[in-house]
């Protein structure tokens, strides 16, 4: 286990930083798409990194294609961005807990248990390419919390993060909401060098009069649990608008994001607390076809890469 001291000479040490501003990174334009494997150009992929030359950490979610393009264009452009890389593990266990349905079959099952193991492998293998750009590695993103439907179970978790340190020499991770780090995922904590917690305010119907506040209670339950563990947060941020699922659409809007982003980065830089802010660009390819689906909403920039109001006051 990496105390807090060693983890900043660790990224020190990889990245020639202390630090710095964090985003979440996925580059998908309109018309593509990862289920699909449509993915983003090498010379689109360069444009976004030019536009978000102001960060120093990037967070990727998966090992695709789209991933190692990213890592292509920093090392070929020698951009200056130290990278999260991550894996996109899908369900080992069906979760009737999960609001939207997350039933699958046996066979589906060990076909994911097996694509899972070989998107470990790819982890492995593209940190192993770009050691001088991946500072640390997720084991998997939302895969643990009670409403996921994606989840693998925390012994699995465990094995996928042992193999990596087998292999590699590199800072291991898992990104989750706040929640799980405060009770099931105890055995998993042993085996990590930092904690990744997510934190959305406007998720759990608060408003953005006690929105940081609240974020400051998700980060200090996590904290209180776990002594002496260092804690990043990997996702934080505000969707721009909503349909009213999940979200109420007056708690939706650019200027409330530009709002809760200041409040964020204030508390987070001065107290020198790593936060990914969720997220670079609008996705439009997440969620149900609705436009006004909040989770194609979350970007600092539009999806056509024009700034939001965040942008613009920044």
């Amino acid at each position: 286990m990496l105390n807090e001291s060693r983890q900043l000479t660790s990224l020190e040490q990889r990245c020639g930083r202390k630090h710095g501003q964090a985003i979440c990174y996925s580059g998908y334009r309109e018309g593509q798409n990862p289920r699909l494997g449509i993915y983003p150009s090498y010379e689109q992929i360069k444009q976004d990194l030019l536009l978000l030359k102001d960060w120093s950490y990037l967070r990727l979610y998966d090992c695709s294609q789209h991933a190692e393009t990213v890592l292509s264009v920093i090392a070929n452009e020698n951009l200056d961005f130290a990278l999260m890389l991550g894996v996109d593990i899908a369900a080992e266990v069906s979760n009737p807990n999960c609001p939207w349905g997350a039933h699958f079959s046996e066979q589906q099952l060990a076909l994911n248990r097996q694509a899972n193991s070989e998107d470990i492998e790819r982890l492995i293998d593209l940190t192993s390419r770009y050691p001088q750009h991946v500072f640390s590695v997720s084991i998997g993103n939302e895969a643990s919390v009670d409403w996921t439907d994606h989840m693998v179970p925390v012994e699995r978790l465990v094995e996928f993060a042992q193999h990596i340190k087998s292999k590699i020499d590199v800072p291991i991770t898992f990104c989750e909401n706040y929640v799980p780090w405060t009770n099931k995922l105890a055995p998993l904590v042993a085996e990590l060098d930092f904690i990744s917690i997510h934190t959305y305010p406007v998720w759990e119907f608060q408003s953005i009069e006690n929105a940081l506040e609240y974020t400051k209670q998700n980060y200090y339950s996590v904290q209180e649990c776990n002594p002496g563990v260092p804690i990043v947060i990997t996702e934080a941020g505000w969707t721009t608008q909503s349909n009213g699922c999940g979200i109420e659409a007056w708690n939706a809007s650019d200027t409330l994001q530009a709002e809760y982003y200041q409040q964020l980065l204030r508390w987070t830089n001065s107290e020198k607390i790593l936060t990914f802010v969720f997220e670079a660009f609008d996705e439009p390819w997440k969620g149900s076809d609705d436009p006004q689906e909040p989770e194609k909403h979350w970007g600092l920039f539009y999806v056509d890469r024009s700034p939001k109001l965040v942008m613009q006051n920044a």
